[in-house]
């Protein structure tokens, strides 16, 4: 017998509820794990239009860090230190401030600018509606 098929011989069967308990796991973790990055990018949008101003800012950070906690821990089992944890937060505090120091304000600034529509075509002086010359 190989050490594959030995390994596989003792592994235990899994039920459907315990499958599925591990998938709904998976995706709380996945949703947990991505929205401290999805938080930074839309903290500085929705926070100014649900709590506006530094509120709304230091809410949606502390809900990033709420969220990254299970991370958090994970990194510091596997580590074995909290260097590593300590690392991902400064790394989510650096990039939550440049976007809601430059990035935010920036697109707040571009969403509020009209856009210039020009009458004035090059080449289409003296035109009339019908495309013929006006008088």
């Amino acid at each position: 017998m190989s050490i594959t098929a030995r390994t596989l011989d003792t592994v235990p069967r899994r039920g459907p509820g315990v499958r599925l308990r591990v998938a709904l796991a998976g995706a709380i973790g996945a949703a947990s794990g991505i929205a401290p990055h999805v938080l930074h990018h839309v903290g500085p949008i929705a926070g100014a239009a649900v709590v506006s101003g530094l509120t709304g800012t230091v809410v949606f950070g502390a809900i990033g860090l709420l969220l990254m906690v299970p991370s958090l821990l994970r990194l510091r089992r596997r580590f074995g230190t909290w260097v590593a944890p300590g690392i991902a937060v400064l790394v989510f505090a650096i990039l939550f401030t440049v976007s809601t120091v430059w990035v935010g304000p920036a697109i707040r600034e571009r969403l509020a600018e009209p856009e210039a529509h020009s009458t004035d075509h090059p080449g289409h002086e003296g035109l009339g509606a019908s495309g013929t010359v006006a008088p």
